[in-house]
């Protein structure tokens, strides 16, 4: 029986964002977070919990529900001065700011020379909801220039991702996946900044690896305990930002090991999957021993019924079929 106590605990994922919000709204006033449902319940998944309360009304604010004018006082304020977290609760509801994201936020750099420094900050992936709550559309803003793209699986990566985020000039889309949020895990102090472009990798292994992101690290570790059993040593790597995306580690990768799967939960058609595929194949191809082998989502809406919402998202049998697929040239 464990004798740790609530207080001892490591803190959550959720919780991490916190902590590395508030070191850097201590360092920088321009910082503030504007979205909804913030100030009294701390965001939906109590993300600024107690923000509010500790830097007052000025740098926490509630907001109508309006993506596209949320994203839009984010875009003016970070070009004067500013350095916002737009808060946007779940990723799905940015579609309906997307002109101010792909077509402000991402150019407006390249068009006017003026550095835009906003974070965008949603949960994304799969999870109870339905089809409205459960897109991941993290392809769509890899594939954007102007936007950096991070998707931390874990507590640390959380904190010091969102701390090189708000050091950062130019837009990111800042990703936390909803079933992630009560997990638990160590964080860095307040010098701790992950650069962004930096995988690193979640688990050693010998025989095969697993490259993926998000939760679906949680997925690949189930995966690869049930291979250990069986006699397979995976190791896993986890992207940590899509863009810029880790390729040095991505090829080294491919190299030592020649038999590669590539996971995530978005629809596999047009997805991070395809692209890490095709062009570590490209790059690597003397050193494939077979080819990359992807695991991704069904390419259609989430149902809001829990086991057809799990079916249509990696399992731990598919990645383990998957690597064995590998295995087998």
């Amino acid at each position: 029986m464990s004798t740790t106590t609530p207080t001892q605990q490591h803190p959550t994922y959720s919780e991490a964002f916190q902590s590395g919000v508030r070191e850097e709204m201590k360092k920088n006033e321009n910082i503030f977070i504007l979205g909804t449902d913030l100030v009294e319940r701390g965001g939906h998944f109590a993300q600024v919990k107690g923000i509010a309360q500790e830097f007052g009304s000025d740098r926490v604010k509630d907001s109508p529900i309006s993506e596209a004018a949320m994203v839009a006082a984010g875009l003016g304020s970070a070009m004067y001065g500013c350095h916002p977290i737009i808060d946007l609760n779940f990723i799905d509801f940015s579609l309906g700011a997307m002109d101010e994201i792909i077509n402000q936020a991402a150019k407006i750099r390249f068009m006017f020379h003026r550095p835009v420094p906003v974070v965008i900050r949603a949960t994304s992936g799969v999870a109870l909801g339905g089809a409205h709550h459960c897109n991941s559309l993290e392809s769509l803003f890899a594939h954007t220039a102007g936007l950096s793209v991070a998707v931390p699986s874990r507590a640390y990566d959380v904190k010091g991702l969102i701390k090189t985020a708000l050091q950062t000039p130019d837009p990111v889309i800042f990703l936390m996946h909803k079933k992630l949020s009560g997990v638990r895990g160590e964080i860095g102090d307040e010098n701790t900044y992950i650069p962004f472009g930096s995988a690193y990798s979640a688990r050693t292994g010998k025989d095969a690896a697993i490259i993926t992101y998000g939760y679906t690290v949680v997925t690949a570790q189930k995966a690869a305990q049930a291979l250990a059993e069986q006699g397979i040593e995976v190791e896993i790597i986890d992207l940590r930002t899509l863009y810029p995306l880790d390729t040095d580690t991505i090829n080294e990768t491919v190299q030592k090991f020649g038999r590669v799967v590539v996971a995530d939960e978005a629809p596999m058609f047009g997805s991070i999957t395809a692209e890490i595929a095709a062009t570590a194949s490209e790059h690597n191809f003397k050193h494939l021993k077979g080819p990359i082998v992807r695991v991704g989502g069904v390419r259609a809406p989430i149902s809001a019924n829990p086991q057809m919402s799990e079916a249509a998202i990696p399992t731990v049998a598919g990645i383990v079929d998957a690597v064995k697929k590998v295995m087998s040239y």
